[in-house]
């Protein structure tokens, strides 16, 4: 038997973007502190002032009710926070508040505006932050930025770094199955499909990721640069003319890499990770092929991102950096053989 709770009341807030192994951590140390929790959820619009891409409040809401169905479902109650202190300074009922190293301070501020009120302060327990297996903080911002998952493990696994990938025939099957919405359209006309998929696509809060030839040229006749793209030179494994080769003069950024078919090589990963630091437009010219650049595109982009790439004689697909895209790409890897 566990020791009884020591509060009756314990306070959790926060934004709680992409429910990770530190909030799960947070959710604990309040459960253990207290008989009842109240967890009070950043709204929407305090939600979208500190970063772009951040889960609706529906969505954030459900990820947490879904953690307290299997771990508290009797003791923990979701409220929308709609201000930044919410209804801490001014709760009769609370005893204690769960902080972090960085948020103590702000429930130092509400402790001294419940004094204010004639209330008692609130107890503060204090959870350190956890980390990942690199020694960084896990954190909303890193998983939304792609560097980790929500349990802290890097989607790159430290045992593909400096090797080559060899894709093994296990693996063909999931990978002609298109990852993402496919837009079909003529292939002879190429940007009906094109301006489908934008239509679904918010470019102005996207990274826009364009691999292979005939999708990167279909987006310059558009008008439309990319953040990053692939080209190879061939399209159908067979070389373009000279004039039907793509532009490279609208991309600030032009790096060269060595990818044979069937394989992933180190220095792609390089270029990628390199390239992802850039904020001006940048093509990657790869000598070899540029099919399955995808799967490491997608372990080193922020979750803002999104693919597109063509489906021969069928149109183009848009696939969304999303942590299942990701957890998907790392699987398929992991099929692949380490040389």
């Amino acid at each position: 038997m566990g020791a009884s709770p020591q509060f009756q009341l314990c306070l959790v807030g926060g934004t709680f973007d992409r429910l990770h192994a530190g909030h799960r951590l947070l959710l604990h140390a309040a459960c253990r502190a207290a008989a009842r929790i109240e967890v009070h959820l950043t709204n929407d619009s305090m939600a979208d002032q500190k970063s772009v891409n951040m889960q609706s409040f529906e969505t954030r809401r459900d990820e947490v009710l879904n953690w307290v169905a299997s771990n508290a479902p009797t003791r923990v109650s979701v409220h929308e926070l709609i201000d930044h202190h919410g209804p801490a300074p001014t709760h009769r009922k609370a005893d204690a508040i769960v902080a972090t190293p960085e948020t103590k301070a702000e429930c130092d501020r509400i402790n001294e505006r419940r004094i204010a009120n004639g209330l008692d302060p609130l107890h503060i327990v204090e959870v350190a932050h956890l980390t990942d297996v690199g020694g960084d903080i896990i954190s909303s911002s890193r998983i939304r930025n792609g560097m980790v998952d929500v349990d802290g493990h890097p989607w790159f696994s430290p045992e593909w770094e400096g090797r080559v990938l060899r894709m093994h025939p296990r693996a063909e099957p999931e990978l002609k199955t298109p990852m993402g919405t496919l837009y079909q359209g003529p292939e002879s006309t190429p940007e009906v499909a094109m301006m489908a998929a934008l239509e679904d696509i918010d470019t102005s809060q996207t990274i826009l990721i364009a691999v292979g030839d005939v999708t990167v040229s279909t987006l310059l006749a558009l008008d439309i640069v990319p953040d990053m793209g692939f080209i190879d030179g061939q399209t159908k494994r067979t070389a373009l003319a000279v004039d039907e080769q793509v532009d490279l003069s609208p991309f600030t950024h032009v790096m060269e890499v060595p990818n044979p078919a069937g394989v992933l090589t180190p220095e792609l990963k390089e270029v990628i990770f390199e390239a992802a630091q850039l904020e001006e437009p940048t093509v990657i010219v790869v000598d070899g092929e540029e099919d399955l650049a995808p799967l490491y595109i997608h372990l080193h982009v922020p979750l803002h991102a999104v693919v597109l790439y063509g489906q021969p004689g069928v149109g183009v697909v848009a696939q969304p950096s999303s942590l299942k895209t990701k957890a998907r790409c790392r699987r398929l890897l992991e099929l692949f053989e380490v040389v």
